[in-house]
């Protein structure tokens, strides 16, 4: 999957996603209960959406602003390069259904990457591959109203504990065992959490086990957010996750300040 395209939104990996998100995760055999409207973010009002952030008082993340915050295959360095589509573990793995509501919503959060929800303004992605078909990183910023992502932040700090360990039944690798921990995440950006998700499939008794391992980081500045997913079949490069915060954060901030002075 390398490729020497820059690392900004690539229409192919978008393509991709609304196919799948389409598609949406199978049917389980005791089927779980669809997210509430309360369980998901509130869409901003028409008030709040464009001009001007309610939290600070700012002018509300732009379009262009968002895209140069977004990290790319340079900051990362060898082995990362632009990715063209999705990881070949995505459909496989992560396309499963479980009997348990809360369980259920983070499963197909995870397949849409939608863990804001839609996005209800400006939004900017990017994707990286290590090389092969093993590792992937989707980074994605977006202009959001603070008590939006609060709300998915405190829902992120409850899965250890509500889903720390399940099964789901996928459509391609059969069942698979799902455990999810809280990373502690460094003190990034307003507030954040972290979460490191396991799910191990082994197809038939005599097949060997699959496992893919994700790392999953929502971070808030002022009413912006990154929101940054890991995945690598078997264990991930050592300290990605905080490293692409750790730029990612500078980088949005450096594209805020610049913003003030150039108004």
């Amino acid at each position: 999957m390398r490729v020497t395209a820059s690392g900004l939104v690539v229409a192919g990996l978008l393509a991709a996603v609304t196919a799948c998100t389409a598609a949406g995760p199978p049917k389980a055999d005791a089927p779980a209960a669809a997210p509430t409207a309360a369980e998901r973010p509130a869409p901003a009002s028409p008030a709040a959406s464009p001009g001007t952030d309610t939290s600070t008082g700012t002018p509300a993340l732009t379009p262009g602003q968002a895209q140069a915050a977004l990290i790319g295959e340079s900051d990362l360095g060898v082995p990362w390069t632009a990715a063209e589509g999705t990881a070949t573990w995505h459909d496989g793995l992560l396309k499963a259904a479980t009997g348990q509501p809360g369980c259920q919503r983070l499963l197909e959060a995870l397949y849409t990457d939608e863990l804001l929800g839609a996005p209800a303004g400006p939004q900017a992605v990017t994707a990286l591959d290590d090389g092969d078909d093993a590792a992937q990183l989707r980074y994605q910023v977006d202009a959001s109203r603070s008590a939006d992502v609060d709300r998915t932040l405190a829902w992120l700090r409850t899965l250890p504990s509500t889903c720390g360990q399940f099964t789901a039944q996928t459509t391609a690798a059969g069942t698979e065992a799902v455990q999810v921990a809280d990373t502690g995440l460094r003190d990034f950006g307003d507030a954040r959490q972290g979460l490191r998700i396991t799910l191990t499939a082994q197809p038939s008794a005599t097949g060997d086990p699959t496992t893919l391992t994700l790392d999953v980081a929502v971070v808030r500045i002022g009413d912006d957010a990154i929101v940054l997913t890991a995945g690598a079949l078997g264990t991930l490069p050592d300290d990605t996750t905080e490293q692409a915060l750790d730029i990612g954060v500078q980088r949005l901030a450096q594209v805020r300040e610049q913003g003030r002075v150039q108004a």
